[in-house]
């Protein structure tokens, strides 16, 4: 799939790492560093404009190496990118750690995966077709 995207930020375009990754990194596209305190959250930008196919959002994700060492997450995760968004692609960055995290020019923040989507339109009904689940909730399927 081809996706228009404007670059105006200092780094190269998003890439995929392996041939079979799902995500490509976003990189912070900063003029100082950002120090991020405990429990803090700020937005960060990429220089990263794209046109999404009708059909297509973006989901914008942490990247599980900053969360474990880090504890630095995307907390509205997943961000969503809409196919009719034109804006900038910033990222919603919390630090849950117990110390101070500082984001660099260029660092990878965040990872990027485009995804096909459905629209739905509600049928209202008076009753549910019956599962063997039911209406078990948390934990209802061994999971504990």
């Amino acid at each position: 799939m081809k996706i228009h995207i404007i670059n105006r930020s200092k780094h190269p375009l998003p890439t995929y790492a392996t041939a079979s990754a799902s995500g490509m990194d976003l990189r912070a596209n900063i003029d100082a560093s950002i120090t991020i305190q405990p429990l803090q959250r700020v937005l960060v930008e990429t220089g990263l404009y794209v046109a999404l196919p009708q059909g297509y959002e973006a989901q914008v994700r942490p990247r599980s190496g900053l969360a474990l060492k880090h504890g630095l997450t995307v907390l509205n995760s997943p961000g969503t990118i809409d196919a009719d968004y034109r804006g900038e692609i910033k990222v919603m960055l919390i630090n849950l750690s117990q110390e101070d995290f500082v984001i660099e020019d260029g660092e990878r923040i965040a990872q990027l995966v485009v995804a096909a989507h459905a629209q739905a339109t509600w049928t209202p009904v008076t009753t549910l077709d019956p599962t063997a689940r039911g209406q078990g909730g948390f934990g209802s399927t061994g999971i504990q």
